[in-house]
């Protein structure tokens, strides 16, 4: 049977009333009628209304034990990503009844209302949870208000193959426009811990992401023997929060002197912040909450969703942590008493449950630094002892009672020292490759100059009107740069329509024609490597106008972390240059660690080097939500077009369009009158509601079912 299946039970009735004889026969074809005519009309709201019948995907089937030489499954999800609430309607008495605030789209958060950018209506959203060599197909529906495009980039995962699933609006694909779909399918052959988030706009920092978690089968896990348990619930993601949504937080500071300092933290999208009244007592929504058996070992998973400047400090209250893996790639493990996650980054650790002898619950605990420490945002979750009462910890939770001593592992704009230790530190599980990444003379070398530059742009501080040195010091706006360079995005995305997009377009700090220093300057920033190429990258935070720090990602690549050093308080390519010359840069030459992620150390520098092997357009950014989106990024061209993997057959296509550059198009239709319209959008309609042909197909269908009925040689009419 095919169909929504209330049209199908109209028929059914249908059928039942003809070949009833208790009634007239008139009275009978007129219930009939109106049981079909009702069932048609419910059956086109449903096809409407099952856009909203979305899972959260906690126990998809793909979510499974990984074994040995088991097929490889096809992992399929529907998404609707909105425009939503958090303390809805739907939380109904939450948090006075706590069990509330775990209604079916109940996003509570910490108390606070603003609103969200939300995937089927859960913050964060919908985990995906698959082993290596699974497929994984998401068909998002765009059904955001304000008919925002939109894009999900899979952080972490190399689309070796695929680079148009990299989903980066306007530079691996069109946005998807409101009121359509898009269907994102690849392989995954990436194993770790990874995330998914929008990557148009500032969607991301308004709740759009989710964790993704990809695991081997045990003889493939190098640290199976480890842990015990490697649970869904122990994926843990942080992430920064403001009081009202990002985009009017980012106007206001851009061109104002706006506050755009976050007070509030999440751990899974909850928290205690605002305090609710009932009476004389005060209650909070609730903590994220997580389990464990005493004597047992776990893996958890942390995946920071910062969006500001907000390096994140992690740890658990008497714990100490075994830190086994960094952006999904193992390392020999590391007993740490805390560590710095940032944006885009994430660790893997395993905690032993060894409290016993008394048990109770503790602390897990975030604090943010830079940016977060302004307003001192921090928050707590509980690790709750399996037969332990159910009450928080007696300890303190706010910002100052969070810093914790000992071995801190990833530090924020310090120096390597005993208890501050690089993650540049750890020797990777993943063997050197035999090609030379780490040994050979690199084929390319760039050098990447990064900082908060004071030159008057023309989107902040327009110098015809009001320039820097006219408006006060409260409302400057130094543009976070990269060789003094700001990116923006071509109007088409250069890998699926490589040639709509002019070379004009493109600069970098060899093509540019002004005087970066003393002009805003503004392109497309592109750098070009040949197919095979080994690629060194280093950049160098200057430091001279903050004590800042930019989280680099890459897309397409893992690159291999081979030195990292504060220097000073500032610095500069050149003295970075010079020291290098001199031999005093030191490469590791074995079993560097591979990221996708890495903070530079304000003041300092990092080296970075790959194999460019990964054909297609690859962005590299600061993953600040501001800073990217104001452009402080650039683009990696691995080959020539003829060498990019072709694009999916009929893969959307967008641009700009002037009718003034056609000739022949004539207000009386000129030689392009009559042709068909070329397809710039590949859609798949949300909402679509029963067609005029399933309507007249249907009511066929019900008379022949009831002429067959009336000729029946059993028929009661007859």
């Amino acid at each position: 049977m095919t169909g929504p299946p209330i049209l199908w039970f109209g028929l059914s009735v249908c059928e039942l009333k003809l070949s009833t004889m208790m009634t007239p026969i008139s009275y009978r074809l007129l219930t009939c009628g109106m049981v079909l005519l009702f069932s048609l009309l419910s059956a086109q709201a449903q096809v409407g209304n099952d856009m909203y019948d979305v899972d959260d995907y906690k126990n998809h089937p793909c979510n499974r034990p990984c074994e040995d030489m088991a097929p490889p499954r096809l992992c399929q999800y529907k998404w609707v990503a909105e425009s939503y609430w958090t303390l809805p309607k739907a939380c109904l008495n939450c948090p006075f009844n706590q069990s509330d605030c775990f209604r079916p789209h109940c996003i509570a958060t910490d108390g606070v209302q603003r609103g969200i950018i939300s995937v089927n209506r859960r913050l964060p959203g919908p985990p995906v949870e698959v082993c290596e060599g699974d497929t994984i197909e998401v068909k998002l529906y765009n059904e955001l208000s304000n008919a925002e495009g939109t894009t999900i980039h899979w952080h972490g995962l190399l689309q070796k193959g695929t680079p148009y699933m990299d989903g980066v609006n306007l530079i691996t694909q069109c946005p998807i426009t409101a009121r359509s779909s898009f269907t994102y399918k690849f392989k995954v052959q990436d194993p770790g811990t990874h995330y998914w988030h929008g990557h148009a706009g500032m969607q991301r920092a308004d709740g759009m992401f989710g964790a993704i978690v990809v695991r081997q089968s045990p003889s493939r896990e190098p640290h199976y023997a480890l842990y015990d348990h490697d649970l869904s619930e122990h994926v843990i993601i942080v992430n920064d929060w403001l009081t009202r949504m990002t985009l009017p937080a980012f106007l206001d500071h851009h061109h104002d002197d706006g506050d755009n300092k976050p007070a509030l933290m999440l751990i899974n999208g909850m928290g205690a912040h605002r305090e609710f009244q009932d009476g004389n007592s005060t209650t909070y929504t609730p903590r994220a909450k997580f389990t464990v058996q005493g004597g047992k070992r776990y893996r958890f998973r942390v995946i920071s969703g910062a969006i500001l400047n907000c390096p994140i400090q992690f740890s658990v209250d008497h714990h100490t942590m075994m830190v086994i893996a960094s952006d999904g790639s193992p390392f020999e493990p590391f007993v740490a008493d805390s560590f710095n996650i940032f944006a885009g980054e994430r660790y893997d650790f395993v905690l032993v449950a060894d409290k016993t002898a008394n048990l109770r619950n503790y602390w897990i605990r975030v604090r943010g630094m830079a940016d977060c420490a302004v307003k001192k945002a921090h928050q707590v979750a509980v690790l709750h002892y399996a037969g332990a009462p159910d009450v928080d910890p007696s300890e303190p939770t706010d910002w100052d009672s969070s810093i914790r001593g000992g071995i801190l592992l990833n530090p924020w704009n310090t120096p390597a020292s005993n208890s501050q230790v690089q993650i540049t530190s750890m020797r990777s599980e993943i063997p050197d490759e035999n090609d030379g990444v780490l040994t050979s003379v690199p084929d390319k070398q760039f050098y990447f100059g990064m900082d908060f530059n004071k030159v008057d742009s023309f989107k902040f501080n327009n110098p015809n009107y009001y320039p820097l040195s006219f408006v006060e010091r409260k409302k400057h706006l130094y543009s976070p740069q990269l060789n003094r360079i700001t990116s923006q995005r071509p109007p088409s995305p250069p890998l699926s329509q490589y040639d709509d997009v002019p070379a004009s377009e493109y600069c970098n700090e060899f093509t540019v024609q002004k005087n970066c220093k003393d002009e805003w300057c503004s392109c497309t920033h592109k750098i070009d490597a040949s197919l095979g190429d080994l690629v060194e990258i280093i950049v160098v935070d200057e430091g001279v106008t903050f004590n800042a720090n930019h989280p680099m990602h890459i897309h397409g690549y893992k690159f291999r972390a081979v030195a990292m050093a504060k220097l000073n308080t500032s610095t500069s390519v050149r003295e970075v240059k010079e020291l290098d010359a001199k031999g005093l840069i030191v490469r590791s030459r074995s079993r560097a660690p591979h990221k996708d992620t890495i903070t530079v150390p304000d003041g300092g520098y990092v080296v970075l080097r790959f194999r460019a092997d990964n054909p297609g357009m690859w962005l590299f950014h600061c993953h600040i939500e501001y800073h990217v989106d104001i452009g402080m990024g650039f683009i990696i061209q691995v080959g020539d077009k003829s060498e990019f993997p072709k694009p999916p057959k009929n893969f959307p296509r967008c641009g700009s369009w002037n009718d003034a550059e056609d000739p022949d198009d004539e207000e009386d239709g000129g030689d392009d009158a009559g042709k068909q319209p070329v397809l710039v959008q590949c859609v798949n309609p949300p909402n679509s509601a029963v067609s005029p042909t399933a309507v007249v197909t249907g009511v066929l269908v019900a008379a022949m079912l009831g002429l067959n009925i009336l000729t029946s040689p059993t028929s009661s009419f007859l």
